[in-house]
């Protein structure tokens, strides 16, 4: 049995124990003109605009994407487990243009970001979706603590205790922002109804201009399905220490609407009360169903 480790609290955010021991050096992180950043809270299509940047940027060759795990490609700014290299090493030892994920809240962004002329993309997904794939999440990646029932995990997740803090605060928070930065702020529904749409936005707000196969490819080698069956995008190559996917699956269905599945008609109750209170002061809404 896998020890998990508590959650801690770094600068009023709830994060990972492992990832607090490193926070001083995120906080620190020095970011570069060249960087481009992908920034959500989890379980919001990381790992899906993960892979369509990557290829988008060497311009669709599939054989340049089998380079590495996504999380290689594209190191997560905050990751820190033992025995193994943290994000901010990966990084700082890595040549430009570096892409970088992220979970920050947008307060808690390093400094140096907002003072060099790097690109953001944010990502939101409903919060029903995020709840449920969030829960599953935290059952098989085993550095996070034990999640309990899923009755458990809403209470959790409601009061803001899980890991990178209140979803609510993080969505509105880039949000509110976007404008005043250079920042791309998508739907994760947007982009399972129109992802073709959706790459385009991505491909110009980079300043690529990509001919009509090379986005075709781009869009074929990153439907869930293709995604789930690449080992180099899937997670399946992390230790079973850190993952443990006989526990679930890190690309579980991809889907909008699949709370319905798992929330019953009190917990869903509850959830849009939640979410009714959260988002009365924002104009910034989002769909919850296909």
């Amino acid at each position: 049995m896998v020890e998990r480790p508590p959650i801690k609290v770094v600068s009023g955010m709830p994060t990972l124990g492992p990832f607090a021991e490193n926070w001083e050096n995120v906080q620190c992180f020095q970011a570069r003109d060249e960087d481009l950043l992908i920034v959500t809270y989890p379980k919001s299509g990381t790992t899906w605009m993960s892979e369509i940047l990557d290829l988008m940027l060497h311009n669709g060759d599939v054989a340049k994407t089998q380079r590495g795990a996504i999380y290689e490609r594209v190191p997560f700014l905050e990751y820190a487990v033992p025995n193994m290299p943290t994000g901010t090493e990966i990084l700082n030892a890595r040549e430009s243009p570096r892409v970088i994920k992220s979970h920050l809240p947008v307060h808690l962004l390093p400094s140096s970001f907002w003072e060099k002329k790097c690109k953001i993309i944010y990502i939101a997904r409903n919060p029903k979706d995020v709840l449920v794939s969030y829960y599953h999440f935290y059952r098989m990646a085993v550095v996070h603590p034990d999640p309990g029932t899923l009755e458990e995990y809403l209470h959790t997740f409601i009061e803001g205790k899980a890991a990178f803090g209140p979803w609510s605060d993080h969505v509105k928070g880039w949000w509110k922002i976007r404008q005043q930065k250079d920042i791309l702020y998508l739907f994760y529904e947007d982009m399972l109804q129109n992802k073709d749409r959706e790459i385009r936005k991505v491909m110009k707000f980079i300043g690529k201009d990509l001919p009509e196969d090379v986005l075709e490819k781009i869009n074929e080698r990153t439907t869930f399905k293709t995604m789930k069956d690449n080992h180099m995008a899937n997670y399946r190559s992390v230790p079973s220490t850190v993952m443990d996917h006989n526990i679930s699956p890190f690309m579980r269905k991809g889907i909008c609407g699949d709370w319905k599945n798992h929330l019953t008609v009190a917990q869903n109750e509850l959830f849009d009360e939640y979410y009714k209170r959260e988002m009365a002061d924002t104009d910034l809404s989002f769909h919850f169903e296909d």
